[in-house]
């Protein structure tokens, strides 16, 4: 089988050199050598210029599930002294963490998204649910789980949406021979 090797070319810098026979004498670069201008672009609106301007981390699979279970557990203790163990506020708390957990991820580890939204909710119930007991607790987090399911499934739909709009637009991106209007070249 053989191989083909490709010639790179390093990126031009500086000015254009004259090009013998050219049209117009010196000065002139070939046509080859061309770029297409760019066309003028108009500024974003105020709210995009906004979102423009937050933190943008990329965090490993294993760095948004400590993020999550982190932020989930200090929000459920935090729903414990304010709220008295509001499970309807807990739930309430827990979506925008899913979205920050599937938006900061990194594109690699997209698929960790919806599968570490839901350990981190069991997690944060911890300080939220009933027991004082040895067996009281794990049946306070159940009890939670069973009642709280609708939050627990939201999230993690939001979650498992955000990384799959993230990954189709990352293997779009990626794909080799397409032009941005989506057709082959």
């Amino acid at each position: 089988m053989e191989q083909h090797r490709i010639r790179h070319r390093p990126p031009h810098s500086g000015p254009a050199r004259p090009v013998p026979g050219a049209r117009g004498g010196t000065g002139q670069a070939a046509a080859g050598n061309r770029r297409p201008t760019a066309p003028a672009r108009r500024p974003a609106p105020p709210v995009v210029q906004a979102l423009r301007r937050m933190p943008n981390p990329r965090l490993t699979g294993l760095g948004g599930g400590l993020f999550c279970a982190a932020l989930m557990f200090a929000l459920g203790s935090l729903d414990q002294l304010l709220f008295g163990a509001s499970l309807t506020a807990y739930g309430v708390l827990f979506l925008p963490v899913c979205v920050l957990t599937a938006a900061w991820v990194r594109g690699a580890d997209l698929v960790t998204a919806p599968v570490v939204v839901p350990i981190a909710f069991t997690v944060g119930l911890l300080p939220v649910a009933d027991g004082d007991g040895f067996f009281a607790r794990p049946m306070g987090i159940v009890t939670a789980l069973a009642t709280q399911a609708g939050w627990l499934y939201g999230g993690t739909l939001v979650a498992g949406v955000i990384a799959t709009v993230r990954k189709v637009r990352l293997m779009n991106h990626r794909r080799p021979g397409r032009n941005r209007a989506g057709r082959t070249t």
